[in-house]
Parts: C-alpha cells; structure tokens; sequence
C-alpha cells in the first residue's frame, strides 16, 4: 500500500526487535468479542467525489443543533461563539502552533496559557489553576488521583448526581490505581446526604454543581465534614457560564474543582475536542497535574513566561508523572481564553443571566403542560421534567416535529425505572421566545 512505507522485511524486523512472532500478537488483550471478523462491508475503492455524495446523504439523515430549536445539554452545550474567536485561533502562530518542549522561545504560547490559567483561576475561585486538560471528564479522574496522593488514602465518595459518563471515566481510570469508591445512587432532586459517608479512610467526595439534573446546592456543609475528616472536596462543573452568576466553588469551600470548558469559546464540535479546566489550592500545587505557566523577568528586567511546572510523563520520569494524559487541548483552552477575554467579568454575569432566565420562562411555560412536572427546584440554565409518558418515545416525537428537546435520563442511567420518564432541558443565549412556544405547542401536541 502506497500509504505504508514498510516493507516486509521492515515489518519482520520490528516484529523481532520486541519479541513478537506476527502481527496478530500484538491484540491477543482485546476480547475475541470485540474483534472484527473479516473485512468492513465498504467498496475496495471508489472517487473522493462519490464518497463525499454518499457522506453527505448520511450527515443529511441528522438533525442539526442550528437548524432547530436545541434544548440539548447533559455536559454539552450550544453557546454563542464570537467570530473573532474562530479568526484569531486560525492564526497561523496559533494554529499551527504545538506544546513548548523549549518553552522560553514560546513566549506567546506561554503568554496566552499563563492569561487562561488567571482567568480559570478567578472563575473558580481558586489560588491556582494549570494551563488546561484534555476535557472535563478526564480532568475529574486526575482529580480524584490527586486527592489520593494528597492524603495518602484510597476511599472516594462519589455522588450519585454526578454525570454518568464522569463517573465511568474515574472508575476506569481507579481500576489501574488502586482507589476504591462509594457510589451513590442519583437523586433526581439532589436531596444526597453525602457528609455520612466520610470517614476517617476517605480521600475525598465528588460533587457536581449543577448537577446532571441540573439542582443547585450549596456546597459549604459537604466541604465542612469533609475537612473535618482530613478529606477533599472536589467539585466537577459541567456548564461554566454558571460561574458568571453561581457563587464559586472556592467560596464554598473546594479543595479541587474541574470544569468542562466546551461551553465558552467553543462549539458543541460533534463531541469534541473539548477543553478541561483544573484549579487547586496552592498548598497543593506540586501534586496538581499538568502544566503550569508562570511570569518572571529576564537578564534586562524585562517581563517573560516560563513552564513553572511540569509534571507530565513526557516531561519527567513516568514513575515520577503526576498526570498521563499528555494532551492539553491547547487551542481549545486559547478559544476560551479569547471569549472570556472579550466577555469581561460584566459581560460573562450578562450571559449567565440570559441563560438563567431563559431557563425560568421555558420551565414554567412546559410545566403549565398538563401532566408534566418540574422535579429540579433550583436551577441555573437545566432542569429536569417529568413526563407522563415514556421520555424516549417522546423526545422522538418532538424531533419529528423540529424541536431537540433535551436529554432523556434514561439513556444516561440505562436499566433504572424511575428515569423512563424524565428528560433534562438545557437553554442557553442561543434560545428565542419563539423556541419556547414552538416547544410547548410541540410537548401539547405529542402528549395529547
């Protein structure tokens, strides 16, 4: 193949070189299961015209977010991106630019990442923050191993409303290290009481806020019994522009909080790449992972960014690595950096706002839907609502007839009753009052 430079002899050569007999030995620990028999059911070859047709025909089979009232979130969010952000990010200097393994010659590289941390830093309310992970999910399971580092246990208290894509990503990631977890069950209006379940051997206890239904609490008296007991709070925030008008998780008392930043500068992307945000107490930094971008003068007194810390495994000795995922989504964390910077402090309240009220008008508008039940009493731009009917059935209903209507609890909490007929409703800037009414009238029509 003409994509393939190796020879046979190459690949004999290698194949020897580490031990193994052929190839087919290098996936002997993926489960037979798993492994495809025999070839895909494609064409062996056709024109770049005919596959960018059939491509096409089966992009046409979706819904896309901008073409019909969107009311999806659940950790993803459709958000307003400026224009200048996409210009600036597409910069070649930007664009093209790669991680600083000689940092002091990526003076605006480092500039931009130290800018971020600031603004990651004040967000959450913490005294430090690192220059961005991989996402937010990814950044919560380094949190909980740094935790473990921190207080030299291996217990951690997960709570039941955190999002189940999270969790499953902190429970991979504990199967290699040793960690066990208490796993709560979700409480659909976020009435856990998490503070029983630290004890003397716990690490810490996760907490998001908002959760994945979208109930606001006040995080002060977990953070209490957990300190009283030598533990951690680390909380996980989904939606960040709740910062703009939620009060901090600093403020309330968090050791750790990890962020996921798609919801500012960056578009929903089909998934990703998405942008990790991580900020700690500075008593703790040498165990927080990643990088850290810090300012410092030169030899003229002149003002310079340097890699502060770096504790990845390509930097340092894997044994000595305090983080393994060695991508840092670094234009990502730039997108956000541009718009929190063209937002301000007054700007990012003004979005808040509009997403918070936003949510009020729509939740009381589908709650006057005979049958339908507000279940979240307190919420930033999410809440959940209970149906009368089978929330799947329904969300295909209102995708015939052009609205996305939320997320159905079911598809997250698979094999649980009580979410058959629970759907989880995000708003953002992005919704008009004619969205609203199109969705009631909609939600009216498929219920009647």
């Amino acid at each position: 193949m003409r994509y393939l430079p190796h020879t046979p002899e190459d690949r004999a050569e290698m194949l020897a070189r580490i031990g193994v007999g052929e190839i087919n030995e290098l996936f002997k620990d993926v489960p037979a299961g798993a492994l495809l028999k025999g070839h895909l059911d494609l064409p062996s070859a056709t024109s770049e015209m005919s596959v960018e047709r059939q491509l096409a025909a089966m992009a046409a089979k979706n819904t896309a977010a901008g073409s019909v009232p969107f009311f999806i979130g659940c950790g993803a969010y459709r958000h307003h991106v400026p224009a200048t952000v996409d210009h600036l990010i597409q910069r070649s200097e930007f664009l093209t630019a790669y991680t600083p393994y000689q940092p002091e010659i990526s003076q605006g590289t480092l500039q931009v990442l130290f800018e971020f941390q600031t603004q990651v830093a004040a967000l959450t309310g913490m005294e430090v923050a690192n220059a961005s992970m991989y996402d937010g999910s990814t950044a919560t399971a380094e949190a909980v191993a740094m935790a473990a580092r921190v207080t030299r246990r291996q217990r951690t208290v997960l709570s039941g409303n955190l999002h189940p894509h999270y969790r499953d990503v902190i429970l991979t990631n504990g199967t290699y290290t040793g960690e066990s977890f208490v796993k709560n069950d979700p409480q659909v209006a976020g009435e856990e009481d998490l503070a029983s379940q630290i004890d003397d051997k716990t690490a810490a206890v996760v907490v998001q806020n908002p959760d994945v239904f979208g109930n606001l609490r006040d995080l002060t008296p977990i953070a209490e019994a957990a300190h009283a007991k030598g533990a951690l709070l680390i909380v996980v925030v989904t939606e960040t522009v709740s910062l703009g008008m939620v009060k901090s998780p600093g403020a309330m008392g968090a050791d750790i909080v990890v962020a996921e930043g798609q919801s500012i500068g960056n578009g929903l992307n089909f998934g990703g790449p998405y942008v990790g945000l991580f900020a700690t107490r500075q008593k703790y930094v040498r165990q927080m992972p990643g990088r850290l971008c810090g300012e410092t003068t030169d030899a003229d007194g002149k003002r310079g960014y340097v890699l502060t810390l770096s504790t990845r495994e390509q930097h340092i000795r894997r044994e000595k690595a305090t983080s393994n995922i060695c991508t840092n989504s670094g234009l990502c964390a730039l997108a956000f950096s541009i718009h929190m910077t063209l937002l301000g402090e007054k700007g990012l309240r003004q979005l808040a706002a509009l997403n918070h009220a936003g949510a009020v008008t729509l939740a009381d508008t589908l709650s006057e839907v005979t049958g339908v039940e507000l279940m979240t009493p307190c919420f930033f731009n999410e809440f959940t609502l209970r149906l009368p009917k089978d929330a799947q059935s329904l969300v295909e209903a209102l995708t015939e007839k052009g609205i996305l209507g939320g997320v159905r609890m079911s598809r997250l909490f698979p094999g649980e009753g009580a979410m058959d007929n629970l759907i989880t409703v995000a708003v953002t800037e992005t919704n008009t009052a004619e969205d609203f009414a199109a969705y009631r009238k909609a939600l009216e029509e498929v219920l009647s």
